[in-house]
């Protein structure tokens, strides 16, 4: 498939895609893998679950907020909502934000997803109800206790747009050296201020830009091991006086 620019893509359009060992969606307008190639869902736990706590930080709230900065598949979801299942209680609520250009249609999404039996039930729930051409806000109330809404268009523009009151951020989009806008100080700024005042971050990235921009824009950062050898990832917690101390 020829080499794509992102630029050409109407925000809000979905994005042409390659597949490569059979399931795995590749960008060729952002000449990328939409997740690690050697398991994003023990990805996903490694390092967006355990890098924001979770899902420890769940219990004995009865509501939980998390952010997404890139749908792509939806596999953050998915495992996200798997082990919420396993954990909440009566009365807990999770609601989960998901901000996309390039949302994938439902089709791509089952595809990319059938490579994981662990999430076959979350997989058939999320596409049975995924609209036809997503645009807008995609508001779904997949059970009575898990609400999933992905705003669809730039980034900036939806964090800006959004409620305060994020409990966890995922930071997920394409490499910070093919996805340069996704990984800004304006919008880790934006991100800052919509998250509560013991709010997390987690993400795969940990290039020097990323790190610097996440600091200047008022997160306390801290680096661990990376999934599957790799060297390094970043997390951190919203920073107050007590806290600045970066790692």
């Amino acid at each position: 498939m020829t080499e794509v620019n992102p630029d050409q893509i109407g925000a809000g359009a979905p994005q042409p895609l390659e597949w490569r060992d059979g399931d795995m969606p590749y960008s060729t307008a952002f000449g990328d893998h939409f997740y690690c190639q050697t398991d994003g869902r023990l990805e996903c736990g490694h390092v967006f679950l355990a890098g924001n706590g979770l899902p420890e930080r769940w219990n004995g709230r009865q509501a939980f907020v998390i952010g997404e900065l890139g749908f792509g598949t939806g596999l953050n979801f998915a495992e996200t909502w798997r082990q919420w299942k396993l954990r909440r209680t009566d009365g807990q609520h999770l609601h989960f934000i998901s901000f996309e250009l390039h949302p994938m249609r439902g089709a791509e999404i089952d595809r990319a997803l059938s490579h994981w039996p662990e999430i076959d039930a979350e997989r058939k729930a999320l596409t049975a109800a995924w609209p036809q051409v997503p645009a807008g806000t995609v508001s779904l109330d997949l059970d009575d206790q898990t609400q999933l809404s992905v705003v669809c268009g730039r980034a900036l523009d939806g964090v800006a747009a959004a409620k305060p009151g994020f409990d966890a951020w995922y930071l997920d989009g394409f490499a910070p050296s093919r996805n340069s806008d996704m990984w800004s100080e304006e919008l880790m700024r934006q991100v800052n201020e919509k998250t509560a005042a013991d709010g997390t971050f987690a993400t795969y990235a940990a290039a020097g830009f990323v790190r610097r921009n996440l600091i200047a824009a008022g997160f306390a950062v801290e680096r661990r091991q990376g999934f599957a050898g790799k060297r390094e990832m970043l997390c951190g917690i919203k920073a107050f006086p007590g806290n600045r101390k970066d790692q």
